[in-house]
């Protein structure tokens, strides 16, 4: 008795899906990765330019992690700028424990800078807080914050905002400044 097997239609169908599905995640992987060096010369100057996280956080609208990020305990008099476009954001005057592990700011330093808007992301409304020039993402604005100061909470990301300590206001140019620490 001799048993001859044939390929049914399914099997070469089964065959042909699996090499498709192949080439869509390759496909795939590969749009990722060219989306990721953008051709655009500004984005990949300002690519050389931030670190990872402070690219993630100003460009992608991330998150910096609460308690491990560089100005969440920062106590020094000065002024906190925007990481990219040195615009003046907020002073340290107005700086506050908000116990959230992000720098929080009861106000600007210079409204002009700052741009807010809806954002609905993470199933929350909050109002997202920009920077005017550079349209980088700072953080969120909440009201929250103490009462006897008007009641807001600027809770930004130290990866999205560069410090001047007071010393160095004159030689970054910000000397205008310089009464508010008198």
């Amino acid at each position: 008795m001799q048993i001859t097997t044939t390929r049914s239609s399914g099997s070469w169908l089964f065959v042909a899906l699996v090499a498709i599905a192949a080439v869509g995640i390759v496909l795939f992987i590969l749009n990722r990765a060219m989306a990721q060096q953008s051709s655009d010369p500004a984005d990949a100057e300002l690519r050389n330019k931030l670190t990872k996280e402070q690219y993630h956080v100003t460009k992608q609208n991330g998150t910096e992690p609460p308690f491990r990020n560089e100005y969440w305990d920062n106590k020094r008099p000065g002024v906190y700028v925007d990481v990219i476009s040195g615009e003046p954001l907020f002073s340290s005057l107005d700086k506050f424990d908000s116990g959230t592990g992000w720098p929080s700011f009861t106000k600007p330093l210079a409204p002009e800078n700052l741009v807010e808007k809806g954002d609905r992301t993470l199933g929350m409304v909050r109002v997202e807080v920009r920077s005017k020039k550079s349209d980088s993402h700072l953080g969120h604005l909440f009201d929250d914050g103490p009462r006897d100061k008007g009641g807001m909470r600027y809770c930004m990301n130290s990866a999205s905002m560069r410090f001047i300590p007071v010393e160095k206001l004159k030689e970054e140019g910000l000397e205008r400044f310089l009464p508010l620490f008198q």
